[in-house]
């Protein structure tokens, strides 16, 4: 297998002829899957609007920066959030736990059903939503909004952090890899 960002495995699974061709000759459906493959934290973030309280299920989350404090993560153009976001000035990334799989499943279906159940959820004094039993959660303000390609990335400087410390908060991270939910298992420390 070459290392050339363009080269496709002789291996793929997904037929190239079934998914479009992306700018760079790279089918859309080997870029998925390559990506598939790499895991990813499960983070829901919300925020407050003019017309009630928005949120989605995104696995781009990272940490940017120490000093300051900043943090992104990346939102489609098609996103249904997108309006939303580009207009909040604050909100909440919320670091699901294993034991939030349906939260995520939750806040990645249609916008009308991710805040149906009011016993989820509350308010900050802030005015952002908030949901219950989240392990770590943080609060950002919109820093810069950077439109990349076909997604907006979303810097934002943490101004407040939380972290639970009940026994079922405090829970392993939920993680996604390759179309499933996952709880992460420790390797031996053990030399191979």
């Amino acid at each position: 297998m070459s290392d050339k960002p363009n080269a496709v495995s002789s291996h793929t699974t997904t037929d190239a002829s079934a998914t479009p061709e992306l700018s760079t000759g790279i089918s859309a459906g080997d870029y998925r899957a390559a990506l598939g493959r790499h895991p990813a934290g499960v983070t829901v973030v919300t925020l407050d609007s003019v017309n009630g309280p928005v949120g989605f299920t995104a696995t781009s989350f990272s940490s940017v920066s120490l000093e300051p404090p900043l943090v992104s993560f990346n939102i489609a153009e098609t996103s249904s959030s997108i309006t939303a976001l580009k207009a909040a000035k604050s909100l909440v990334i919320h670091l699901l736990g294993e034991h939030q799989q349906h939260v995520s499943q939750r806040f990645a279906r249609s916008a009308d059903q991710r805040f149906a159940d009011k016993s989820l959820w509350g308010v900050l004094e802030t005015g952002e939503p908030v949901i219950h039993g989240t392990p770590s959660w943080i609060r950002v303000t919109v820093d810069q909004l950077i439109p990349v390609g076909d997604h907006t990335l979303v810097i934002g400087l943490v101004t407040r952090v939380h972290a639970e410390d009940d026994d079922e908060s405090a829970a392993a991270p939920l993680l996604y890899h390759e179309g499933k939910y996952y709880r992460p298992t420790p390797l031996d420390d053990e030399p191979a």
